[in-house]
């Protein structure tokens, strides 16, 4: 595992290599801040008010959401080959186009069926911008002190939820849905499409070669043991994390809070992610990857459970995001390094894509299938308790992942 608190190469600025392009690793911080924070985390917080305006039920708008994701989570696999071979230019600059254009059909919908068609869209501009291109292009370039630039990207991208919800809740107090995502759509314009463009431009470092390729392919390793049950940890664990993301919100305001305060439970959890993941190199110097795996999960787990019994007060909720926040925040930077944890860089693309691949599709059902559970089984507080039984399934799951050194690491 790489320390994080080596300096002598200068990996986190680029300084070290001239391969690396200077602007890349400050461009993808901001990139995805806003990225996640108007793509994905706008929407929990406008959705109530796209029901009530639309007349449209929960649970269609939440599919079209959820839809999004499963496209993310296909697509993500063929984006990982591009990556391996091309770069990230194109494709993070491309789908910058795509996700404001996705948003624009979304904020223009006459019915139903054209939200869902932006959302489908949306999810192409997902998979072509979110964490796993931003991850291989920082993989690649700062090979072999990655996890600091990873862990200086996540820590921006964390912000996303505490800068965006609270500013879509503001937006969407002085104005309709349809024109705060349009304001939200002119934002991401501004800011992702001439980043990726103007600073993705250097050369592709050619693949490199590492102990694992010798014994093992991308083929071989994705239907290994260790690889299928540590996707079906994460599988398991993204469902419960992402449906607890989407529900936080209706969770809060069936406990009476306002949209506003909800808002700002589901931002502070951001803030949380930021300081998490800033503990993450402790971890991982003294833990195995399968023990950090293990005890990730559980506390995801615990976070969840937490929700469920704690209905306030107000102050109290806050503390729970923020617990809950620093999990998700070292979530991300384990799996942005659980395939070179494990089989190296070789194939970082195509492995991290297959990977991500079942978890996206878990995440993707998860906003439908919570909104779906949470009417059967008597509120949302049912729904935390249940998510929490899943964490902890994931958890076993990933306790019983074989050692990785069988396959060559």
């Amino acid at each position: 595992m790489t320390d994080l608190g080596t300096t002598a190469r200068g990996a986190a600025t680029g300084t070290g290599d001239r391969s690396r392009p200077r602007a890349a690793l400050p461009a993808l911080c901001a990139t995805q801040v806003v990225s996640w924070g108007i793509v994905y985390y706008a929407f929990p917080v406008l959705n109530p008010q796209i029901t009530a305006a639309t007349g449209w039920s929960a649970g269609a708008t939440t599919a079209a959401f959820s839809l999004s994701l499963v496209v993310s989570a296909l697509a993500g696999i063929r984006v990982g080959r591009i990556l391996d071979r091309h770069g990230p230019r194109a494709v993070m600059t491309v789908g910058s186009v795509l996700g404001v254009v996705s948003l624009v059909i979304v904020a223009v919908a006459p019915n139903v069926f054209v939200f869902i068609v932006g959302w489908a869209l949306a999810g192409l501009a997902m998979a072509a911008t979110f964490y796993q291109p931003a991850f291989a292009a920082l993989t690649r370039w700062w090979a072999p002190d990655h996890v600091r630039a990873l862990t200086i990207v996540t820590l921006a991208g964390g912000l996303a939820s505490t800068v965006f919800a609270p500013v879509t809740a503001a937006l969407a107090a002085q104005m309709s849905w349809r024109h705060t995502y349009l304001v939200l759509a002119g934002i991401l314009a501004l800011v992702t499409i001439p980043a990726h463009a103007l600073a993705l431009r250097a050369p592709w470092p050619d693949t490199p070669t590492s102990p694992a390729h010798a014994t093992a392919g991308a083929a071989k390793v994705g239907r290994s043991r260790p690889f299928l049950l540590l996707a079906a940890a994460f599988t398991l664990s993204g469902f419960a994390m992402y449906a607890v993301v989407v529900a936080l919100v209706p969770l809060l305001l069936e406990r009476g809070y306002t949209t506003s305060q909800a808002a700002w439970v589901l931002g502070i959890g951001g803030a949380g992610q930021t300081l998490g993941r800033t503990l993450y190199a402790a971890l991982a110097r003294r833990t195995t990857a399968r023990v950090r795996t293990t005890i990730l999960i559980a506390l995801g787990g615990l976070a969840t459970a937490a929700f469920a019994v704690v209905p306030g007060p107000y102050a109290l909720l806050i503390a729970v995001a923020v617990a809950a926040g620093m999990v998700r925040g070292n979530l991300t930077l384990l799996q942005a390094t659980a395939i070179t944890d494990r089989w190296g860089a070789t194939h970082y693309g195509r492995l991290s894509g297959l990977l991500a691949a079942p978890a996206t599709t878990a995440s993707a059902l998860a906003p439908f299938a919570g909104a779906a559970l949470a009417g059967s089984l008597g509120g949302y507080p049912h729904l935390f308790g249940l998510l929490a039984l899943v964490s902890g399934l994931a958890a076993l799951t990933a306790l019983g992942t074989a050692h990785a050194h069988a396959y060559g690491r």
